[in-house]
């Protein structure tokens, strides 16, 4: 009886150490993590009749690496007041890069 006890222990404990590992891989992308912010200096905005905001510089992916998208002035019209830099989420059929936008 203690055989059977000691073989169920056994496999109860390598079924949830591939549960650990399976939950670790679901947990974070299998992508490269996004670099850091390179420093910008914000140069005078250009004078325009349209109004102007700055778009900071960020991290696009590629589809197999990272480029750095330096940052400009766009017409402020058609944006909203918060800028968020790309990232990963996790969706139900796997990780998807969500670009830089603007939002409100």
């Amino acid at each position: 009886m203690s055989f059977r006890l000691a073989v169920a222990a056994l496999l109860g404990a390598g079924l949830l150490a591939g549960c650990a590992n399976q939950t670790e891989t679901m947990a974070t992308p299998p992508y490269p993590p996004v670099p850091p912010l390179m420093t910008e200096t914000v140069p005078k905005p250009p004078v325009t009749a349209e109004p102007l905001m700055w778009q900071p510089g960020h991290w696009d992916w590629t589809g197999t690496g990272y480029t750095w998208a330096p940052g400009q002035y766009i017409p402020a019209a058609g944006h909203g007041p918060l800028w968020v830099p790309g990232w990963w989420s996790r969706t139900p059929t796997g990780w998807k890069w969500e670009p830089a936008h603007w939002t409100s």
